[in-house]
Parts: structure tokens; sequence; C-alpha cells
């Protein structure tokens, strides 16, 4: 059972403080709608107010959909979208700091961080079972965690709200640095709170390994090797995670929350019933991302993955592959994750030839439900894996390489290479031979998947002009890159409006 998809989780997504005692019939407060006074008071309540929390990464601006769209900026893919608006994003070129993607992010985010400040404000204080009065808070520090994790790497310099506010509360505007503290703080809060693993009936709640994995991604970003490396270690050694035997069981909805799942954001393919992402009681279950992802006729082909990234799945060590007339061999993944004029397979009921698509574009496959149905909708029900074990390999060879630890880091990316039977890698290379091997490592593996973004930001590529020239290379949008400015996402103007103490992002 998905935990997330309860319509009841939802009652405490209203609450509202209630009004003063103005006899006018427009001024009372809705008899039918609990104030936040008069729900906080049993464990129900307790449980309710941290399926809200869930709840809110699901709203559109989060995983539903703007996130792939921000998280996809990065050099594997572009859009040549008729939303200009939207293909001008993705291209660096940013002219209307309330876009969709902005305003609605940001003001998401936030309702998922005050959601989360309830649970952490008010269930401490309710008469039920201690250990699960711990356990649900942490489940919601760990939320609070996830959502300020993605607006730091975004905005950059975001108001860091920690406490249940009001109307007139106007947070400081935190730096990253402060914000990052902040998430290390709830994620070494949550971990010894938080179970191992849960029974089917509540799989998709966040777990130990799910905030260790958290927690050691903020050290990555933060280049904080050796205590990323002791985290990583943790989960490896726990025994609760291991690579499932088909890779493409990571993104369809048959084998979900599986063991290779740290943490997933829970979808159901229910029908659409008042509007997109919107996050009450009435409306789906589902998201939309791979309406936009997908080939043109059966999704909107918003976002397409580069040609360097599916050349980039030609490897020497893995076996020639089926019908082919030349020496090239091809990775596995590749066919799973891009749809391309050389990929067999059959999309939508029909092959690529089938479908008059021009052969020299490639669209993302990751996600897309072209298996089962003749077209997308805005309702997929496929979970959007956040963090994968596949990726807790990867990081943890990156951490131990930049430490110099190559011997223990190879065996870990053989391990991933493994599973779509690549073989090892050659002993004898340099630290930064290795380095670069496990860069392409993690663009095969975890293409389309939005952890690109957070790659080339940790490895320092956006800068300074070396790093935006390599990506340059793959990516000509970066050439309308601006050093200082286009790392970050520009903060909705009304929001500085509303409070003068709120300062742009430089550039914007």
């Amino acid at each position: 059972m998905k935990v997330h998809k309860l319509a009841t989780l939802l009652l405490a997504a209203g609450l509202f403080t209630a009004t003063s005692c103005d006899k006018d019939l427009l001024e009372q407060p809705n008899p039918n709608a609990p104030t936040t006074d008069q729900f906080w008071k049993t464990q129900d309540d307790a449980i309710k107010g941290v399926f809200a929390c869930y709840s809110g990464l699901q709203q559109f601006a989060c995983y539903y959909r703007s996130w792939h769209f921000m998280a996809h900026r990065s050099d594997e893919s572009y859009s040549q979208s008729p939303f200009v608006e939207l293909a001008n994003f993705t291209r660096f070129i940013t002219p209307d700091n309330n876009f969709f993607i902005s305003s609605f992010a940001w003001n998401d985010y936030y309702r998922t961080i005050y959601r989360t400040n309830q649970v952490i404000t008010r269930v401490p204080a309710i008469q039920m079972d201690e250990t699960l009065r711990r356990r649900l808070v942490a489940e919601a520090r760990f939320v609070r965690a996830l959502s300020y994790f993605d607006l730091v790497y975004f905005f950059g310099n975001v108001p860091l709200i920690t406490v249940e506010p009001v109307v007139t509360t106007r947070a400081p505007q935190a730096t990253p640095a402060q914000t990052e503290a902040q998430i290390i703080a709830d994620l070494q809060a949550a971990i010894p709170d938080l179970p191992a693993s849960y029974p089917d009936t509540d799989k998709g709640r966040a777990t130990k390994g799910s905030a260790q994995a958290l927690l050691a991604k903020v050290y990555m970003q933060q280049r904080r090797w050796a205590d990323a490396s002791a985290l990583f270690t943790q989960i490896i050694s726990s025994g609760q995670y291991a690579l499932v035997p088909n890779y493409l069981d990571n993104f369809t909805d048959t084998n979900e929350n599986n063991r290779e799942s740290v943490f997933e954001v829970q979808f159901t393919g229910t029908v659409l019933e008042v509007g997109q992402g919107q996050d009450n009681s009435a409306s789906a279950e589902s998201h939309d991302r791979p309406n936009f992802f997908g080939p043109p006729g059966a999704t909107f082909a918003d976002v397409q993955p580069r040609r360097w990234l599916l050349d980039a799945y030609t490897d020497s060590t893995v076996s020639f592959a089926p019908g082919s007339t030349t020496r090239r061999r091809i990775d596995p993944r590749r066919d799973i994750s891009i749809i391309h004029a050389g990929n067999p397979g059959v999309f939508y009921g029909r092959t690529f030839a089938q479908w008059g698509w021009n052969p020299t574009q490639q669209y993302w496959r990751k996600y897309l439900n072209d298996r089962t149905r003749t077209n997308e909708n805005f309702s997929s029900g496929i979970n959007h894996r956040v963090i994968r074990y596949a990726d807790v390999l990867l990081m943890q060879a990156e951490a131990l390489i930049e430490q110099n630890q190559l011997g223990a880091a190879r065996p870990l990316i053989d391990q991933v290479r493994a599973r779509v039977d690549l073989a090892p890698l050659s002993t004898n290379t340099t630290q930064e031979q290795l380095r670069q091997q496990l860069r392409l490592e993690r663009a095969r593996e975890l293409s389309g998947e939005g952890t690109r973004w957070f790659d080339i930001l940790r490895w320092g590529l956006m800068d300074n002009q070396a790093g935006i020239s390599e990506l340059t290379a793959r990516d000509p949008d970066f050439t309308n890159f601006r050093l200082g400015v286009s790392k970050l996402l520009p903060i909705p103007q009304r929001d500085i409006d509303i409070d003068p103490n709120m300062r742009q992002n430089p550039g914007y």
C-alpha cells in the first residue's frame, strides 16, 4: 500500500488559525474545518499530519512536475518546446522571475515545510505511543530536510523557517551554509528515531537509510568526503539494500519500493479529477513528468536527452549488440533510458520508424508508460525514485576516489557495471582517470533521473569558465550561462515585494 495516498492525509493540509469573533457572516470560520488548536490532539491526528507532509512532495512544483524541469537544466538535457518560456528556462534565459517554475516551486515547497513545522511543533505534546511519536517527528524532519535540500541547491539564499509561522511572520533569509546546517541538524536528529525498514503496509516512508543517504548527499555537496563515506559505509553494511537484477524495474510501477529504493515519492495512476498537481482531497495522486519527457505524438516532448549522452553508452567491454555489423558495443542501459532510431523497442504500440520520428532526434524513456499505454496523460502512477542504492554505491566510490582510495572505489563501480554485464574496470588507472570514469558511470546509470544537476554543481563545473566550456562542449545552451548568476534561480519578485528585507539573487 502506498501510504501517502489516503484522502484523509489532506485534513492537516487545510488547517488554519481561528479568526476573531466577528459576527458578520462572511467573517465566520467554517464550522466543518478544524482549527489548528482543535486538531493536534490524538495519535490519529499525528499520523494524518505526517501523511500531509509526504503529500506535499507530490505537489505541482515538487516531484509532480516542476522539480524535473529545474533539475534538467543540466548538460544531459535540452528543450525544443514550442512553450518558449519553458524552453528559454532550460537555456538559462529567465527574463521573468515569476515564471511558473520559480514561483510555484517556491510556494509548494514552503507549503510542505509549513506542514512539517506543524508536526515538529505539535506532535511532541500529544499523549500517544512514545516510539511512534518520535518516529513521526523524525519523518517530518526528513521531509523538511529534503525540501530545503532542493530549495538551497536551486535557489541558494532562501528564508529558513523552522517554527510554525503566522501571517505576519517574516523569516530571515539564510545563507546556503546556514540552510545546509539546518538540513544536517534535522537529519542527525531524525536518524536515531527512524526504523531500518517498514512492513509492506507502510512502505514508502522515510527510513534510517533514507536519512543517512540524504545527509551523505549534503556532505557530498560540501565536499566533506570522509563524512559522506562514513554514512555510505553504514548504509552498505546494513544489508537493507541491493541492486535489483533488472535495471528496468527502477522506472516502472510494477516493482516499486524494492530493495534498491532508498527513498521514493509515492504516486498512483488515479484519474485526474480537479487539477494538475493540486493538493486537495478530490485531485489525483498521480504525476505528469512522462507527459513532458517522452517522444512527440505520445507526449509533448518538451525535454530531450543530448546526443553526447546517447553516444556515451558505447562501451568496449560489453557484448556485441544483436545484429550489429560494426565493432561498436552498447551498454544495455542505453535502450532502457533513451528512445532513438537505433532502439529496436516498441513505444506506445509502435516502433520508432512507424511513428515517423526524426532519426536525428532522441527522447527520454525512463519513467514513461510506453509499455502499457498508447500515449501519456496527466496521470502517471510511477513512483519517482529520489535516491537509489546504485546512486549510493557510486557516491561512495566518488567519495573514496576523492580521498585517493582507488582500490576501495573500483569494486563499487564494478558492482553497478556488473548488473548490465559490463566487465570490471582496469586496476591500472590514476586518480584523475578513475574520477572521469566514475563521472561517466554516473551519467550512464542515472541519466534522466535529475541527479546530473547536483553532480555538476558538486564538481564545480559551474564555478569557472573552464567548467562552463566543458559543459558547453556537451550542451550549447551553456553559452547563455552567466557565471555568478545562472547557477541559482531567481527568487520570485512577489515575495520580495511582500518582504522588503528579502534580497534577490545576484544578476536578476
